[in-house]
């Protein structure tokens, strides 16, 4: 059984504390790494202002990426299946991620 593990990141210069698994820190980390990039790309283009707005259209974006690799991936017969549960696993991820930024 995995001990949890409290993590402390920054996004837009904003620390959070996120519970996990401590076998999940480094993903933890690489993932608000990605999300601090993207918003502050988002940010810095001055087409959208304020935290929540920048946070829905990097989240948006995201999705939109994630779910377009895994329309492809379905399209593909080779081991579509096990891609797909591992893609659908990173959704679930970064969508509980998404969950934990809300509190």
């Amino acid at each position: 059984m995995s001990q949890n593990e409290t993590v402390t990141i920054n996004i837009l210069d904003k620390e959070f504390q996120i519970n996990c698994p401590a076998e999940e820190k480094p993903a933890l980390v690489n993932s608000a790494r990605h999300l601090d990039q993207r918003m502050r790309t988002i940010r810095d283009s001055g087409k959208i202002v304020g935290l929540d707005r920048i946070a829905v259209m990097a989240a948006l974006n995201t999705t939109y990426e994630l779910l377009k690799v895994q329309e492809k991936e379905a399209q593909s017969s080779e081991g579509s299946s096990d891609k797909l549960s591992r893609l659908s696993g990173k959704i679930d991820d970064a969508l509980h991620f998404c969950r934990q930024l809300e509190i």
